[in-house]
């Protein structure tokens, strides 16, 4: 199974729904997309007694979940209860809430300070995400294996008391877990043929058809320009994705001038479009998940692009165009990235929205690979047009100011200062004096669990208490890359229930209309929880949805697993 995938060539076409109820194929459930957030809720549905139609647009199914490691966060999951360890709903709560709505979280208050459609919202994911994940274990669509001690992204709060063994992963996937996308998506393929899902690609949903006030199918268009209808008698799921690769849609709605991340090309907002003339109400619309990313790929629109997870190695910092440090490189890829969009009033600029990333022939030898989107090759590697090379610094500073302007059209006219060599020369004698001493002042690397998750491979030097800093070389070879701000994909949209139906202004489900996944608005917010906290979300909320529709996968939610609790 390749993880390449081509933009959507089948063109866009007007999103007004239609009346029209003369269709081509009748079935129970439409599911619109064929990835991460579709394949389960496909199962899910047909697990429940339904018949399921699946229309895909790209060329294969996977979408932005064929490219993820396929982590999946699962709160209180079967593992942590046999292994002892108590994931308390309102820990749970408490932490998820801290980190979702900070600026109204109320420790004291019954609520946390949430809205009742928020606390319900996140209460279904510690409910459902565990039946969930058990079910498509038993059934063989996603046999898992437990990850019992990555810790999460902020397992140093207080709040997170249970910070350590919510991951699970396919089964197969390869104990450096880069593979489990790809794995996953085959088994859950796999399982939708032999269930019986009957899976469509190269089919564009363009429009609702709606019949008295419900949605009861939609109209597509295939690679060939055929359209075709398809009535839905008990609903319509839209898990299509975000919407990453529209520009008008990203540079409209994210708080920051956000370059195109590494989602599936064919994320492209088709379901916010869709929804609007519905009465949906969008929500969360300037909140993304993001990640560091090559300049020089999301320019290009590499559709193979995948997101910098891990900023590997110990010897390597990330300066801005000015040559200093910024940031804590190892903080989590989605904290690294918000900080390129720090915007100085001064200079009315982004001074770190173009940054480099910078390391030595050792980092170069021993943390180099090609998995998790390390810009750091592998020794070897093809893919090395993004890394510039200097045999001494003042080398590399001028070949990093010449890709500088050969991007400046894109990066409104970013260049490297004129004194960026000394100014860089000084950030790496600060730096390497901070890492003899094993500590860093400025920005406190490695001080936090999670950071050396990210560190990477590292040879046994001794480092003392601080594994994530080692002394950057006097001398070369250096290298570099140009490093910005992107999206894995956004997590904006139409506002859902905790049942995944989607609401209208008035709050009430849309008849017949569902969505799950980052075609609709997150519940976490802003935030970024843990590993897998987009995955794991998204299988809980396929299991309601699905429960919702069909009713039979509801006892489950509330009777049997709550019973086993």
């Amino acid at each position: 199974m390749t993880t390449t995938q081509t933009p959507n060539p089948i063109p866009r076409e007007s999103a007004r729904p239609t009346d029209r109820l003369d269709f081509d194929t009748v079935t129970d459930v439409v599911v619109v997309g064929g990835g991460g957030a579709g394949l389960p809720t496909a199962l899910f549905t047909r697990w429940g007694g339904a018949e399921v139609i699946v229309l895909e647009k790209a060329e294969q199914v996977g979408g932005t979940a064929l490219k993820a490691a396929y982590w999946y966060w699962v709160p209180d999951n079967e593992p942590m209860r046999a292994a002892g360890l108590h994931d308390d709903e309102t820990d749970y709560l408490r932490f998820v809430a801290r980190l979702s709505y900070p600026a109204r979280y109320d420790a004291g208050s019954p609520t946390f300070g949430l809205t009742d459609l928020e606390l319900r919202g996140l209460r279904a994911i510690h409910e459902s995400a565990s039946p969930a994940a058990e079910l498509l274990n038993e059934r063989g669509a996603l046999p898992y294996r437990h990850v019992p001690d990555v810790p999460d992204y902020h397992s140093e709060l207080p709040e997170d008391v249970a910070n350590r063994g919510r991951v699970l992963i396919h089964r197969d996937a390869a104990e450096t877990m880069h593979d489990g996308g790809r794995v996953t998506t085959r088994s859950l393929a796999e399982a939708a043929e032999r269930d019986g899902v009957d899976i469509r690609l190269r089919h564009r949903v363009q429009r609702a058809v709606v019949h008295e006030g419900r949605v009861v199918g939609v109209e597509a268009t295939t690679a060939d320009g055929t359209p075709v209808r398809i009535g839905a008698r008990k609903a319509v799921v839209f898990t299509s994705g975000g919407f990453t690769h529209d520009d008008e849609l990203r540079r409209n709605h994210l708080a920051h001038p956000v370059f195109p991340g590494c989602a599936a090309p064919t994320n492209e907002g088709d379901f916010l479009r869709i929804a609007m003339p519905l009465g949906a109400q969008p929500r969360n619309m300037n909140a993304a998940w993001m990640c560091p990313l090559p300049l020089e790929k999301t320019v290009a629109r590499r559709p193979d692009l995948s997101g910098t997870f891990t900023m590997v190695g110990d010897s390597m910092v990330i300066v801005n165009k000015e040559g200093r440090r910024f940031v804590n490189e190892k903080l989590q890829y989605h904290e690294i990235a918000q900080s390129f969009f720090r915007w100085d009033g001064e200079a009315a600029e982004y001074p770190n929205l173009v940054s480099v990333c910078v390391w030595d022939q050792r980092t170069a030898e021993t943390a180099g690979n090609d998995r998790f989107g390390s810009v750091i090759p592998a020794p070897g590697s093809e893919d090395t047009a993004h890394v510039i090379v200097g045999e001494t610094l003042a080398d590399l500073a001028e070949q990093i100011r010449l890709r500088f302007e050969k991007y400046a059209a894109h990066t409104g006219g970013a260049r490297v200062a004129d004194d960026f060599l000394p100014t860089l020369r000084n950030t790496l004698e600060t730096f390497n004096a901070a890492a003899h001493a094993g500590e860093d002042a400025e920005f406190h690397r490695g001080e936090r669990p999670i950071q050396h998750v990210f560190n990477g491979a590292v040879p046994d030097d001794d480092h003392g208490a601080n594994p994530t800093m080692f002394p950057i070389s006097d001398t070369g070879p250096y290298y570099a890359t140009l490093l910005t701000g992107g999206t894995l994909d956004t997590k904006g949209g139409p506002q859902v229930d905790e049942d995944a139906r989607v609401l209208d202004d008035s709050g009430e489900p849309i008849p017949g209309l569902y969505g799950v996944g980052n075609c609709v608005a997150s519940f976490s917010g802003g935030s970024y929880w843990a590993g897998g906290a987009t995955l794991g979300p998204i299988i809980a909320f396929s299991y309601r949805a699905a429960a919702s529709i069909t009713g039979s996968v509801a006892d489950s939610v509330t009777g049997e697993a709550a019973a086993s609790r």
